[in-house]
């Protein structure tokens, strides 16, 4: 038997990889991940399946089930909200599984953040602007080290993008204005590519206003940097003076 870490995607069930899909339409066991996890993509599971919502289990409670599989010689689809390998905690689960000497596979799956720059029509890079991306989240239960908070991150003027912060949006604004300046394009989409999507734009020293008005939940992603302005710098990629070459396997330098 085997364990699946399968990444659900942002919420789109069209989003899933096709393997993904295949497991979760074949699986008898799946653990999923709450109320992350959007309710399209927990109806792609067999009604015949047995489901646990993690949401309520401990780590001892979700190796309870994956022992229990083992001695039933059964498969598990443990089912992560956008990429498993982002904030989803798969690590520690892996070291029960390797202890309890279990296999698993990991399939990866979109995450919010590309889902969300879908879904505001926008590139994360750009050329002499902003050729870095930067995955973060703000400390909270989960502290972060101290050369990875907001501020030091901020004086690289990459193009972050930062998970599970939305409702302290004023106090990243705040934090990332001496160095991105308050007239820094800014945005939030709430469950991006879910029906319910809501993409709140602005600059970095009005977004905290805007998205208290707009009253969006927690579950969002902020994007900020200089990256997400329009009417940048063209790319080189398609300059007509640009030579663009390749080498057979086995070319010589």
């Amino acid at each position: 038997m085997k364990i699946f870490f399968v990444g659900a995607g942002p919420g789109d069930p069209d989003l899933l990889t096709v393997k993904a899909q295949r497991l979760l339409r074949d699986c008898r066991i799946c653990i999923y991940a709450g109320s992350l996890v959007s309710p399209e993509i927990v109806s792609l599971i067999s009604p015949a399946a047995e489901k646990y919502n993690s949401a309520g289990m401990s780590l001892p409670e979700i190796v309870t089930v994956f022992r229990d599989a083992q001695a039933r010689s059964i498969d598990v689809v443990r089912l992560h909200s956008g990429d498993p390998a982002i904030y989803g905690a798969i690590g520690e689960q892996m070291e029960e599984l390797d202890r309890h000497d279990i296999d698993y596979e990991v399939i990866p799956g979109v995450s919010a953040f590309q889902a969300s720059a879908a879904a505001l029509r926008t590139e994360l890079t750009a050329p002499e602007i902003s050729q870095t991306i930067i995955l973060t989240r703000i400390s909270g239960r989960t502290p972060l080290p101290p050369e990875q908070e907001l501020e030091k991150l901020a004086q690289t003027r990459s193009t972050l993008c930062i998970f599970l912060s939305a409702d302290r949006i004023e106090e990243v604004a705040s934090r990332l204005a001496p160095s991105y300046g308050k007239d820094c394009p800014a945005a939030v989409v709430y469950h991006a590519s879910w029906p319910d999507e809501e993409i709140v734009q602005g600059q970095l020293g009005e977004i905290a206003r805007k998205v208290k008005e707009a009253e969006i939940g927690r579950t969002s992603m902020i994007l900020v940097g200089r990256a997400l302005s329009r009417h940048l710098l063209p790319s080189k990629l398609y300059d007509a003076g640009f030579s663009h070459t390749f080498r057979c396997r086995g070319e010589s330098e």
